[in-house]
């Protein structure tokens, strides 16, 4: 019979997780359940993708906003302002760790020097309308605004979709603390330096980058989100590669890290898995997937990675023949089932490492775990679905696949 499913992508539904649960042994016995009850054969390079939330959570991978505020009043000196620079705008993201950074000035009599981007965060949150600012004559890449200037040109500008005005939100939750604050728009890193020499730099993917510009010129002390909550320690959670980076708020109080050890996990689970079904099943753990919003120009990815551990077979790039090509030109000539059949023929006999850049064109040059862990993420949603963990089946399967 002619197999008529490719990659097929299920949400399963799982246990609520708590702290201590040994997670090898419920989700394969998940597994095994699922196989079970939906009548599904497992294969191998079938993947299972598995939210960074839930293995924080069974780790106890949370922290108290006092937890990093003596962390920050270590870190920095005393009675000297900090630069809190390129946050991104989220109060699931960013303020619960601000609110703490403002706790820890507070404890030093230092003042915070916010520095916004603008006029947009590193992924798109808006703080003003780009044309307007062509407009004005404003140029966001040399211009250094004050929050006067700012307001003078926006006023108060709310978010599209939380409907948040950031810029005093912000200021708030500082000022809430007991610290100082004075607020300040540019893009260079070291448009800071004229204001303090000690500079905490939040943004998440160009952070190396921008460590090393405001070391280049002339910071003294430049830490990023890694540096803070990254010592191991039995007080309190810690990532020893990412500290903040990936955090998000748990309640008013307390923050979920994003977690530790992810690659001994999936491999623990896949050796599991081939225990007890004899096939060799590829595990990811996967947090925001790596899409944007094409309406409001917001780009998800607020974790450092979308997969912080994952097993080798999903190491790599796709490399695939582009149907399309093969059909509009090497069998132009054909229609209906021979034409189908040329193309299985194709590509059942061609080699990865022989597929020609005509036939790639058009397919995507991206790392495998950051296309599932997309359509992962996508799958499971960020609400109520109560689906952490997904299972997908055919994603490595040729189009001669039987």
């Amino acid at each position: 019979m002619e197999r008529m499913l490719g990659t097929v992508v299920r949400g399963l539904r799982a246990p609520i997780f708590k702290e201590g649960d040994d997670l090898v042994k419920q989700i394969s016995e998940l597994l095994t359940r699922f196989y079970l009850v939906e009548k599904v054969s497992p294969r191998d390079k079938d993947i299972v993708a598995i939210t960074e939330s839930v293995v924080a959570r069974t780790q106890g991978n949370y922290a108290h906003i006092d937890d990093i505020a003596r962390d920050f009043h270590k870190k920095f000196p005393e009675n000297q302002p900090v630069g809190i620079i390129f946050p991104i705008l989220s109060r699931n993201r960013f303020a619960t760790s601000l609110r703490a950074f403002a706790r820890g000035a507070a404890m030093g009599n230092r003042e915070l020097i916010l520095m916004l981007s603008y006029p947009s965060d590193e992924v798109g949150n808006p703080l003003a309308y780009a044309n307007v600012l062509e407009d004005l004559g404003v140029n966001p890449w040399t211009d250094i605004l004050s929050e006067r200037e700012y307001r003078a040109i926006f006023g108060k500008f709310r978010h599209l979709f939380t409907g948040v005005d950031y810029v005093e939100s912000y200021r708030n939750i500082i000022e809430e603390e007991g610290a100082q604050c004075r607020v300040i728009f540019a893009n260079s890193a070291s448009a800071i330096l004229p204001y303090t020499k000690n500079v905490l730099n939040c943004d998440i993917h160009t952070r190396e980058k921008t460590k090393a510009q405001l070391e280049e010129a002339g910071a003294k002390l430049a830490l990023t989100l890694a540096d803070l909550l990254n010592e191991k320690t039995t007080e309190h959670g810690f990532n020893e590669e990412y500290g903040l980076l990936g955090a998000n708020a748990a309640s008013a109080d307390t923050i979920k890290l994003f977690p530790r050890d992810s690659d001994q996990l999936v491999i623990e689970l896949q050796k599991k898995m081939l225990e007890l079904t004899g096939k060799t099943i590829e595990f990811m753990v996967y947090g925001d997937g790596a899409f944007k919003d094409p309406v409001g120009q917001i780009w998800e990815l607020a974790d450092p990675v979308v997969s912080p551990g994952y097993t080798p077979g999903l190491e790599g790039t796709p490399a695939e023949v582009k149907i399309k090509f093969l059909a509009d030109n090497l069998f132009s000539h054909l229609e209906g089932d021979k034409l189908k059949e040329a193309i299985r023929s194709h590509v059942a006999q061609i080699l990865e490492d022989d597929i020609s850049e005509e036939e790639s064109l058009g397919t995507t040059p991206r790392r495998l775990t950051d296309l599932i862990g997309s359509l992962a993420d996508l799958t499971s949603g960020s609400g109520d679905k109560g689906t952490p963990i997904v299972y997908i089946q055919g994603y490595f399967d040729k189009f001669s696949a039987e």
